[in-house]
């Protein structure tokens, strides 16, 4: 017996409903309107992608930090409203932004 299944018996009066996405997409994070930036730069002379812009919940862009991070096998973190990540990874970011839903303006060459 899963906890769906305790809840109904607790409760079994309750109808459950659907959660309303107007403003979120599929995956549960905010889509904006205007493009998130990908940088690229060189600190201290390696090179790190910077991804800044995101106009949302602050735990909705540690939450994708954390995805990226994952799906490319890399490190880096989030300071100050951006997401760095280390080396240089900007087609792969921008293709898994796109196909997340976001708007994705490349800076820098």
């Amino acid at each position: 017996m899963d906890l769906q299944d305790q809840l109904k018996n607790l409760f079994p009066e309750h109808i459950q409903e659907e959660p309303e996405n107007s403003s979120e997409a599929t995956n549960g994070l905010w889509i904006q309107d205007d493009p998130l930036l990908c940088k690229y730069e060189k600190r201290k002379g390696k090179p790190i992608t910077i991804i800044d812009g995101y106009t949302g919940a602050t735990e909705d862009f540690k939450a994708l930090a954390k995805e990226l991070k994952t799906t490319l096998s890399v490190g880096g973190s989030y300071k100050d409203d951006k997401i760095i990540i280390q080396g240089d990874y900007r087609d792969k970011i921008m293709a898994i932004l796109k196909s997340k839903g976001f708007h994705v303006k490349r800076v820098g060459g």
